[in-house]
């Protein structure tokens, strides 16, 4: 797995990392950015992770094992 603090390339992954993200603000995290331009958690959420604030473990996926599941779909 790898670590990385830019935003990720498929549009789930960033859904998911934001989303984990805005539920932490929800439950009393603190916002990383000092002046957020929005109070809403998922917009903070989003601001993070395009600052590069954000951390997150992506698994690295074999290309092989890739091209067999899409086969078997």
């Amino acid at each position: 797995m790898s670590v990385s603090n830019q935003a990720p390339d498929s549009q789930f992954a960033y859904v998911v990392v934001v989303a984990r993200r805005a539920r932490q603000l929800m439950i009393g995290g603190r916002p990383l950015v000092e002046n957020p331009h929005s109070r809403k958690n998922t917009r903070i959420a989003e601001e993070e992770l395009h600052a590069g604030m954000l951390e997150y473990e992506a698994p690295e996926v074999n290309p092989e094992e890739e091209e067999s599941r899409r086969r078997k779909s």
